[in-house]
């Protein structure tokens, strides 16, 4: 009797494992990329990068070249020209990292992404990896294309440079460097203050308005604080040449992602400690 009972007895199933991090990674990098790319918000923000950073050195390239009588001079910086655009360009690539984790605490929709992946860290790892991902494909393609153009135009008369020539490569990969550390500024930024106008609005100020402030700073002053500015650490990679107040390049670049490793990093930290 007790055989036949036991026989009967229903197996216990065995149990299930629980996923580690580097099986969940992927899993939530899937879910952020399905996040970004189905927002139309998103995809009608890169486009506006795009038109921006392209249309508007082509545009003003025309100009140039029309003016038959007040041509540029032998300084002319054709290669700096061309990057024109990003310095409005940065504005909206700032303001989209802002939104892409501002956005998710104005409409609630960060408790469901953090009760379906509980491991916060995970989550914003993921989503800055994949932020990062889309704005430097984007970046790239942008400061590219506007060079090629606006040199295609620039060259009719003259004035274009190849991709070759000086330090026209340099300071086109760096144009898309330094777009692509605005966005990430932007979305640790965002991360800190967790609310859309209030992060646009910082990262306004850290790249716009604190060199504003700075010209009101004594001379001596200016020369060294100045360089070390996000903003005109990070331009320095698409300048031509250095001068007293501005960084080497590559040490400018890496000053200003400094920056945004930083504001990433108290981002991460207040995500764990802080109620979503």
């Amino acid at each position: 009797m007790s055989t036949v009972a036991a026989a009967q007895s229903p197996t216990p199933a065995p149990a299930a494992h629980p996923i580690g991090l580097m099986g969940q990674f992927p899993r939530v990098v899937r879910s952020e990329w399905t996040k970004l790319r189905t927002v139309r918000s998103t995809v009608w923000t890169l486009l506006a990068t795009l038109i921006v950073c392209i249309g508007l050195p082509v545009l003003i390239s025309f100009a140039i070249i029309s003016q038959q009588r007040n041509h540029p001079g032998p300084d002319f910086d054709a290669a700096g020209f061309s990057l024109f655009g990003v310095f409005l360009g940065q504005l909206i690539v700032g303001a989209l990292g802002v939104l892409v984790i501002s956005a998710e605490y104005s409409t609630g929709t960060i408790r469901a992404t953090l009760t379906a992946s509980p491991q916060r860290v995970v989550v914003f790892v993921a989503k800055v990896l994949t932020f990062a991902v889309v704005i430097a494909v984007v970046a790239f393609i942008t400061t590219f294309s506007a060079f090629f153009l606006v040199q295609a135009v620039l060259g009719t008369h003259g004035l274009g440079v190849s991709l070759g020539q000086g330090t026209s490569l340099r300071m086109v990969i760096g144009g898309a460097l330094y777009l692509t550390i605005v966005g990430i500024l932007g979305l640790g930024i965002g991360a800190i203050v967790r609310h859309s106008a209030a992060g646009i609005s910082t990262v306004l100020a850290l790249l716009f308005v604190l060199p504003i402030l700075a010209n009101f700073l004594p001379q001596s002053w200016q020369e060294h604080v100045v360089k070390y500015l996000p903003g005109q650490a990070g331009q320095a990679i698409f300048q031509r040449h250095a001068d007293a107040v501005t960084l080497a390049p590559w040490t400018g670049l890496a000053v200003f992602f400094g920056y945004a490793v930083l504001a990433l990093v108290l981002g991460a930290a207040l995500l764990v400690r802080r109620d979503a």
